[in-house]
């Protein structure tokens, strides 16, 4: 099992495990940093979609071969994001990643229903992997970025996709918590019915993890509040996944770690798309992006 963000470095090196990966619009130094970063650890090849003119200003300043990257001329940021998707749609990609471009750039590109990347009735997602030193292990979580408030058949499907990827870095049966603001079934709470028949969906195999729900945020992570509630629960204390509500609570525990945890690191990408694809923030650090690629890259199917 995968405990953080430098083991699963390590993984793809032991594995021989090398992915191509195609940037859209990356023309900015924290997706070419990144970019280089993995190159240089083995476990991607990289495919830069953009200026060339800007790509070959930032490796310079940067100190970068420039070398080390096929590039893909092309002056107007929409036509860059457009061809990456498609490259990736034909097959010329295992993994596409965000540069500079706008989200809702990149998102519509994904979404062409010619030439794009969710399969006809799928469930777009985001998956968040955090490593926090005041945890003993990873934690998966969804959905903090795409849907605001997922009904209960969109929570079965970000279950699966949230295991899944727990499953990707060697967690052969995930623990996942079903967040509400309670460990209580309170029935004024829709969160705690729902957290309380997805646990229910585990234990019949209906959803392939071992759940528990509805379970409060402390008792989820934390095995002295489990012993002072007196909670007995396979999954409290110990979680691997955490369902959230809602987009609200979850990109709030999301922001916080990344604010207020000293030592945290993070990686996010989107889910149910026919590869992973990355969706930093243009704000995000050269470690977010590249903890990013380390794990789209080894959930590549």
């Amino acid at each position: 099992m995968i405990s953080n963000f430098n083991e699963l470095f390590a993984e793809l090196k032991a594995k021989g495990i090398c992915k191509r990966m195609i940037a859209a619009w990356g023309v900015d130094s924290h997706t070419i940093e990144a970019a280089s970063l993995a190159s240089d650890m083995g476990f991607v090849k990289v495919t830069l979609v953009g200026d060339a003119d800007l790509i070959g200003k930032v490796c310079r300043e940067c100190s970068i071969d420039m070398a080390k990257f096929a590039v893909v001329d092309i002056k107007e940021e929409l036509k860059a994001v457009a061809e990456a998707v498609r490259m990736v749609h034909d097959g010329e990609g295992d993994v596409l990643m965000k540069g500079l471009c706008s989200t809702d750039k990149f998102l519509r590109a994904i979404l062409n229903k010619e030439v794009g990347l969710l399969p006809p009735k799928g469930l777009l997602s985001h998956v968040g992997v955090v490593e926090s030193p005041n945890y003993h292990k990873l934690l998966f979580i969804t959905d903090m970025a795409v849907i605001p408030a997922p009904d209960f058949r969109q929570k079965v499907k970000l279950a699966g996709f949230v295991t899944g990827i727990a499953r990707s870095f060697g967690i052969a049966m995930p623990k996942i918590a079903f967040i509400a603001a309670s460990e209580q079934m309170l029935d004024s709470m829709p969160a705690c019915i729902e957290g309380a028949m997805l646990a229910k969906m585990c234990d019949r195999g209906q959803i392939k993890a071992i759940g528990d729900g509805p379970l409060a945020l402390d008792v989820a992570i934390d095995e002295e509040s489990v012993q002072i509630k007196k909670l007995t629960s396979p999954v409290a204390g110990d979680a691997d996944c955490l369902l959230f509500p809602n987009i609200e609570s979850a990109n709030v525990f999301w922001k916080t770690i990344s604010k207020l945890s000293d030592g945290a690191r993070q990686a996010g990408f989107l889910v149910g798309t026919k590869v992973p694809c990355i969706l930093a923030s243009r704000a995000d650090s050269v470690d977010v992006k590249l903890n990013s690629i380390a794990s789209a890259v080894i959930s590549v199917k």
